[in-house]
């Protein structure tokens, strides 16, 4: 008496695996992050939910599935976080000075609000 082994002993034929809610909740927060809905807290939340579901998927043998989702929320997140900390570095030299922005300072200027709004006398 031979027996079968593989990976759907037990289960029908035609068995699709199920998709991991992790990496599908990856996706949706690195999109979020990225188009600034949930600016820092989606894209963080989005990679380490990429890489939670990346491991469930491997651990899984085959039976979750979601690997592409889960990359695709690990990109988005990176991504989010690099956007994030550049536009702080750009904030901070237009705070300092370094830089100028067109139209922002230079209203505030004309209008007499600089002094009011960083204490300036």
């Amino acid at each position: 008496m031979s027996q079968y082994y593989d990976n759907n002993y037990g289960r029908p034929q035609g068995y699709a695996p199920r998709t991991s809610v992790a990496a599908v909740a990856s996706l949706i927060l690195g999109i979020l992050g990225l188009i600034q809905i949930l600016p820092i807290i989606g894209s963080i939340a989005g990679l380490i939910l990429g890489y939670a579901a990346k491991n469930e998927i491997s651990r899984s043998n085959g039976t979750v599935s979601g690997d592409g989702l889960a990359q695709a929320g690990i990109i988005l997140g990176w991504i989010g976080v690099g956007l994030m900390v550049i536009g702080l570095c750009i904030g901070a030299l237009v705070l300092i000075g370094a830089i100028s922005v067109p139209f922002g300072f230079a209203f505030c200027d004309q209008a007499g609000m600089s002094s009011q709004i960083f204490g300036l006398r």
